[in-house]
Order: C-alpha cells, then sequence, then structure tokens
C-alpha cells in the first residue's frame, strides 16, 4: 500500500529525512516512534504530498511525487488538532463532502462508524475535545479512503476520549483500513499498532513489534495525574519536595516513575489532601504536547 525509497528532505542544510525506507502492506497498522526533531510529522507530510522531497514514495500504487492529487484521494488525514467553521456536525460533513466530491449519503454511516450519530444536529463549538477528533476521523473517512494517516491524533484528549478514539481507530483497521499514525503513548502504540518504525534524528533507526519497543528503547514509565487547577501549584511543590522527576501540562503533571512504583506519588497525594481527578499510566519517552512538530 505505502513504499517509501531513500526518502530525504532537507530545509537548507538541515536534514529532516535521511535516506528512509519502508514498505507498509494494506490492513497494516504502522507507528511511528520518536522524539520531537525526529522526523515523525516530516514523514507524514511527505506522505501526503505536502513537502518536496527526494527519493520514491507511492501510494496505492501512485508516484506521489508525479500524481500527487490522485495519491491524496487514497488517503484520509487527521492532524493533532482540527480547526472547523461554527455550523452544525451535519453542516459540516455536507460541506466537506463537496469539497471532496465525496457521496454526501455516506455521511449518515459515517456519523454512525465515528459514534456521531446522534449528534449530528449539534454545534460544533458545543463539541467536547474527543467528539471533535471524531468529527475530523469522520471528514477524513468521507471518500472511504484505504488509507488513514493520524498525526499523535489524541495527544489533547483526557483519558477516556484518548481509549474511545483508539477503539474506533481499531474497529477501522480490523475492517481494512491502513493505518499509519505517529504517536508518543507507548500504550497507544500496542493497542493500535503490529509494527512500529523508530524514527532518530531523520533516519530509520529501529523498526520491531510494539511490544519490543519499550525493552529496545529503555523508555521509562510516566504517570499522568489530573489534579483541580487550585491544587496543582501544591501538587508540583510536593513532586519537587520527594525528588520526583516530573513535568506540568496543563492541569495535569506528568510524573516519572518505577516499574514496580505506579501507587507512590498517588498515596503522596492522596495523604496531602491533594484531590486526583484521574490518572492514567504512559510507557514511554514523554514528549511535551506543546512541542509539537518535527
Amino acid at each position: 500500500m505505502i513504499i517509501a525509497r531513500n526518502l530525504t528532505k532537507r530545509y537548507g542544510k538541515l536534514t529532516a529525512l535521511d535516506d528512509v525506507s519502508f514498505t507498509i502492506q494494506a490492513g497494516e497498522s504502522v507507528a511511528l516512534w520518536g522524539a520531537n526533531g525526529a522526523g515523525k510529522t516530516t514523514a507524514l507530510r511527505c506522505l501526503l504530498g505536502i513537502h518536496g522531497f527526494e527519493g520514491e514514495l507511492s501510494i496505492n500504487g501512485v508516484d506521489v511525487r508525479k500524481h500527487g492529487k490522485a495519491a491524496r484521494a487514497a488517503i484520509g488525514y487527521v492532524p493533532q488538532e482540527t480547526i472547523f467553521y461554527d455550523m452544525s456536525v451535519l453542516e459540516t460533513l455536507d460541506f466537506y463532502a463537496h469539497l471532496k466530491k465525496a457521496k454526501v449519503e455516506r455521511i449518515a454511516a459515517v456519523l454512525e462508524q465515528v459514534q456521531l450519530g446522534g449528534h449530528s444536529a449539534k454545534r460544533v463549538n458545543a463539541l467536547s475535545g474527543g467528539m471533535k477528533q471524531r468529527l475530523a476521523l469522520a471528514v477524513a473517512l468521507l471518500a472511504d479512503p484505504p488509507v488513514l494517516i493520524l498525526d499523535e491524533p489524541t495527544a489533547n484528549l483526557d483519558v477516556q476520549a484518548q481509549r474511545d478514539f483508539v477503539h474506533t481507530v481499531q474497529s477501522l483497521n480490523q475492517a481494512g483500513k491502513t493505518v499509519v499514525f505517529s504517536s508518543h503513548r507507548l500504550d497507544e502504540v500496542i493497542a493500535l499498532g503490529s509494527r512500529v518504525l523508530v524514527l532518530t534524528d531523520g533516519r530509520l533507526a529501529l523498526e520491531c513489534p510494539p511490544r519490543e519497543l519499550a525493552q529496545r528503547l529503555g523508555l521509562h514509565r510516566w504517570l499522568r495525574i489530573w489534579v483541580p487547577e487550585d491544587q496543582r501549584e501544591a501538587t508540583i511543590a510536593l513532586f519537587d519536595r520527594e525528588g520526583y522527576t516530573y513535568m506540568p501540562n496543563g492541569r495535569s503533571v506528568y510524573v516519572q516513575i518505577s516499574h514496580g512504583g505506579k501507587l507512590a506519588p498517588l498515596r503522596s497525594l492522596e495523604l496531602a489532601n491533594v484531590t486526583i481527578e484521574d490518572f492514567d499510566l504512559i510507557e514511554g519517552e514523554l514528549i511535551v504536547q506543546d512541542e509539537r512538530h518535527d
């Protein structure tokens, strides 16, 4: 379905992708993993035909460089964050169906695919973050493309919305869609991926099954903890006192934990009378959400 040979992208003297080659079979779900600047987003933009590049790249048998429009017709793209006009869900999909020259008759089926069937009359600005991301997925599915490309699709979602979105994409992959996605969450890579391509400084450094990734790369475990806004500073102060490696992110805080110590920071917060609204275990190298693009 996707063949890349010696894929290279340069920005002046900076080489963002350096002689990267890979093949993705129809029906696979392949994760791109790497730190900020590793080349993940650049690789996805090359697949979309947004960036010029050196080397060879084909999607569904179509040369991306020679026939970019035809290659893009095989792709449904979901970015990390999508901005919609202030219309209803149904009006939004009707607008994009006409834009993509897709059959408007598909709208009802697509809404059901992404679990938005009962929300078609809602205004987009009334949707939750998870529902907006599912709407973005619905837009990507309108033309029934064989390939889905997802760029950190759950990075801005809460825990339940992340799980719901991953479950939806799993179902689409099981139904035959080829999925290529970037993610910094090991649990997400394990749930969605059949294979992982690890990029380091623009080069393909490793290719392995998702369950081997943590051991092969020596990744850390992180606990993401949501606390009330008025207790965020107390949470940070506590982690400082107890010597944790942590990273604030909005109303949540990422804290690094040992493999046997998942409950330790939660117990510390409980003893300090800090309310824990939610928490989530993340296995993998943490990438700060504010640093989104490679």
